[in-house]
């Protein structure tokens, strides 16, 4: 189940002509490739176009009216593949993912189809992970695009321009037989507004239809000597199609009138760069602007005449662009210099050369070109030259304290991480390879463990140098169900069992593709309407050949957890070792019965929450159960005794009942201060009469206590 359903927002895909459409961005992305005639569209989650995916799922009635096909790929590189529908036959296809690293996976099947070309328009829709709020390494999909010969759009981040976007991305590709890149940043996915809608449109051609007459052409095969004209062919007739359509059709935009200087930019900081000439006085919030903007809503390829044109009239010209290396510059400084051009061509320097460009780096960096070059636009009150930062944008590092991303209250992948360091505490430290997945904040405190991370479905894969014949200690590498499908069966688990790996390896399963928004895959354990589920990770391990399997299917046994791990690390036979930890992702049992327990309440049904708590009279104030455990519930609290200083464990109403404080404190053998209470909503008689039970010997066993209490003391005195 994904993290949110969008049923009602789907109702808005079935708006007609001349109607206003008003959401997201990613719904309008959805609107536009129905109104476009896409014959099918595959693709793999990934924020920030989780939704994208999430959003298509949800629509699979309207859909299927007009016949298109989805598909939820297992990989990128699946979704990519999937577009050579469209290198024989006139359909529309469209594949989604997040980038750089879907790119990565999908680069091969993404050369192969650049190389070949294509007949029917193939748009990839890529969400930029890119900034301080990104989740994965800081690279750009521009180098993909330049390597393979694959346009790239990057409109501005309003939603006619992202409609249009799409609209022109498939003429694009069709003009030119290239598939064509739309860039999406997480602003852009996210962003609100309205356009005026056209009908949905079915496709020219269906797949269904394409499967009765089937057509094939030689030359657009990948194999020599059709690969070395497919090359030619992108100078000679592709490029030279992709740049006239470009012109002809005005894909980058000019604002602004006549200046002195110029700003140059990706379509996705056009509203960065409004918002930071509006504090310089320079802007309106409409994007009126004293300032000529070059925008370039198709940053490759690069149109020259277009570019020397917006110079030719310039003193000076800022070229914006976020990340680095600086493609857009370099290459513009090249035909400014063959054009023979005097202006001034700054970028980075003014503006750092890597991060993202938010406001406070936009507006410091257009600020000082301008007093730079254009001094005289400015109000004097800006013109100094090292105009201090707002103070909206004080370093909040000195006065916020750091919050390094942790598990989910109730996460039951705590627990497995709790019970590996109680097993090294018993067996000492392991090499521990981690993956890409939730239970990569393992490398973060409490746990601190994992050493590298290489890709998804890549951790065991990543510690195969260590299968040494002479080693006497065993790794540990852990991979997600995610992770699993999607990469880690063959290059992990497959390469493993082929070399005779020796090591350990944890698979992680939560049953959803829980971090990009908890999606099903073929292991989860609900049923799926339109998808194939309940395939057991176990059932794969042993297909592939591994002989040494163990399941541990509720992961909060913290002592079951830890002795499994010790065999695996123990044992004397040879061959991978491979763990499956099972437990459902708690934020989306949450989700699941949350809506159940407040209807049943509601009905007048019984129904009990279990919570736990620190008895303050037991705890010692040691925290180790912290130390092991980690749970945003589980805090301190300071108590009002004088003879007590240290603050006690406590847990705050965030628990949802999951016990693993309680296990990690058993396992551990802490102190046995947790104790667990039910919640009863809707209490049957019985309840009430044992509670009232309950409460009278528990006062008689108080006054009891409190009577010796005074006697003892009566005694002493």
């Amino acid at each position: 189940m994904a993290e949110r359903s969008f049923a009602k927002e789907v109702e808005k895909l079935k708006l007609g002509d001349g109607e206003v459409f008003t959401g997201e961005g990613i719904l309008a992305i959805t609107k536009a490739l129905l109104q476009c005639g896409v014959g099918y569209v595959g693709g793999y989650q990934g924020a920030p176009i989780s939704h994208l995916m999430d959003v298509l799922a949800d629509a699979q009635e309207i859909l299927g009216e007009l016949g298109v096909h989805f598909e939820a790929s297992a990989s990128e590189a699946t979704a990519t593949a999937m577009l050579a529908a469209s290198v024989h036959y006139p359909i529309r296809g469209a594949a989604t993912f997040k980038s750089t690293v879907g790119t990565n996976v999908a680069s091969d099947a993404l050369a192969n189809l650049a190389s070949g070309g294509v007949t029917g328009g193939a748009l990839i829709i890529v969400g930029e992970d890119y900034g301080e709020g990104s989740s994965i390494m800081q690279e750009r999909s521009h180098a993909f695009a330049m390597k393979s010969q694959v346009w790239l759009l990057d409109p501005r981040p309003n939603l006619p321009s992202i409609v249009a976007a799409v609209e022109h991305g498939f003429e694009l590709s069709e003009a030119s037989n290239t598939p064509v890149m739309l860039q999406v940043r997480i602003r852009c996915c996210h962003v609100n507004g309205s356009f005026v809608t056209k009908d949905n449109v079915r496709p020219a051609m269906t797949v269904a239809e394409a499967l009765e007459n089937p057509r094939r052409d030689t030359r657009r095969i990948v194999l020599p000597p059709a690969s070395f004209l497919h090359e030619k062919e992108k100078i000679t007739k592709r490029l030279p199609a992709a740049i006239d359509y470009i012109k002809r059709h005005r894909l980058n935009e000019t604002f602004g009138g006549n200046g002195k200087v110029g700003l140059i930019m990706q379509g996705g900081m056009y509203n960065g760069v409004i918002r930071a000439l509006q504090r310089l006085g320079l802007a309106d919030a409409y994007g009126e602007t004293e300032v000529p903007l070059h925008v370039l809503n198709v940053t490759y390829p690069l149109v020259a005449d277009d570019l020397v044109a917006f110079c030719a009239d310039k003193e000076a010209v800022l070229v914006i662009e976020e990340g680095q290396p600086d493609y857009i510059e370099q290459a513009l400084g090249a035909m400014l210099y063959k054009a023979g051009a005097t202006v001034r061509l700054e970028g980075k320097g003014i503006l750092p050369m890597a991060g993202e460009y938010a406001g406070d780096v936009m507006l410091a960096g257009i600020g000082a070109f301008l007093r730079k070059h254009a001094a005289d636009l400015l109000a004097p009150e800006v013109r100094a030259p090292n105009m201090p930062a707002p103070p909206m944008f004080e370093d909040l590092a000195k006065t916020v304290p750091t919050r390094p991303p942790g598990f989910c209250v109730g996460c039951p992948e705590r627990p497995i991480f709790a019970a590996t360091k109680l097993a090294e505490q018993e067996l000492g430290k392991h090499h521990i390879a981690s993956d890409i997945g939730c239970h990569l904040f393992s490398i973060m405190p409490p746990f601190e463990l994992g050493a590298t991370t290489m890709g998804y479905g890549l951790g065991p894969a990543s510690a195969s140098a260590f299968n040494a014949p002479d080693a006497k200690r065993r790794s540990i590498s852990f991979v997600g169900d995610g992770g699993f499908w999607h990469n880690g069966l063959t290059s992990s688990i497959g390469n493993a069992v082929f070399n005779k790996n020796d090591g350990v390896i944890v698979v992680v399963d939560n049953y959803y593709s829980a971090a990009t928004g908890g999606q099903d895959i073929l292991s989860s354990r609900a049923s799926n309407r339109t998808k194939s589920t309940k395939h057991p990770i176990t059932d794969a391990l042993r297909g592939m050949g591994v002989k040494w399997v163990r399941h541990v299917d509720r992961t909060y046994d913290v002592d079951l957890m830890r002795s499994t791990l010790k065999d695996a690390l123990t044992t004397e036979e040879s061959g991978p070792k491979v763990i499956v930890a099972s437990s459902e992702c708690m934020l989306n049992r949450q989700r699941r019965e949350g809506p159940l327990r407040k209807q049943a309440i509601a009905d007048g049904k019984r129904v009990t929450k279990t919570k736990f708590g620190v008895d303050e009279d037991v705890c010692t104030g040691d925290h180790a159960c912290m130390r092991l455990s980690g749970c945003p519930s589980l805090s301190v609290k300071q108590l009002d005794d004088p003879l007590r200083d240290d603050p006690v464990a406590a847990i705050d109403e965030n628990c949802v009942g999951c016990g693993n404080c309680g296990e990690v404190a058993d396992a551990a053998v802490l102190c046995p201060s947790f104790y667990q209470a039910d919640v009863v909503s809707n209490p049957t008689a019985w309840d009430r009469f044992a509670f009232g039970l309950r409460r009278r010997v528990i006062t008689a066993l108080q006054a009891w206590r409190e009577r010796g209490r005074l006697v003892f003391e009566g005694v002493s005195a």
